[in-house]
């Protein structure tokens, strides 16, 4: 189970807005999380007011663009503990799982939260309640081998615990 604060996206934030390619240069993940949701308009001192496991809620296609794994890095050094969207550009997806950075699809979830609400979630079933109003959402759940890899910490740890 994990617990945060909502902040509200919308449809198709790309891997730019996420994090801007200017900053391709760093390698350093906290210099990386300082940057992150820098190019969504209103987000740019989002790391200043991100609490560590606040919930990144967007619309569709949610880290669309390129296929760098510096967004969903980003985000995972800035604190935030999960992202919720009604759907996901599949590298971004994939690229998520193998950081071992927790994500979840769940149909018109931003139309159903609002900016700040408390939001507790349950990768393992996809269970979302709304702390703020009692309400509880069905998201899809991670799949046994996409949960056992972000539990593991991302592709890499997973494997090193895995017997040859």
């Amino acid at each position: 189970m994990m617990k945060g604060r909502a902040w509200i996206l919308g449809d198709n934030i790309d891997t730019d807005q996420i994090y801007p390619g200017k900053y391709l240069p760093i390698t350093d993940v906290k210099e990386m999380a300082e940057h992150a949701l820098e190019g969504v308009d209103g987000f740019e001192d989002f790391n200043k007011k991100v609490n560590k496991g606040d919930v990144i809620v967007a619309g569709k296609n949610f880290g669309c663009g390129s296929s760098r794994e510096h967004a969903p890095i980003s985000l995972k050094y800035s604190g935030v503990g999960v992202v919720i969207a009604e759907s996901f550009a599949r590298i971004f997806y994939r690229n998520s799982i193998n950081i071992g950075f927790p994500i979840l699809e769940c149909d018109k979830i931003n139309e159903k939260v609002s900016d700040g609400d408390e939001l507790k979630i349950s990768l393992d079933t996809g269970k979302i309640e709304n702390l703020t109003t009692g309400e509880i959402y069905e998201g899809k759940p991670l799949s046994g081998l996409e949960l056992e890899i972000a539990e593991a910490g991302g592709l890499l740890e997973y494997l090193c615990l895995k017997p040859l």
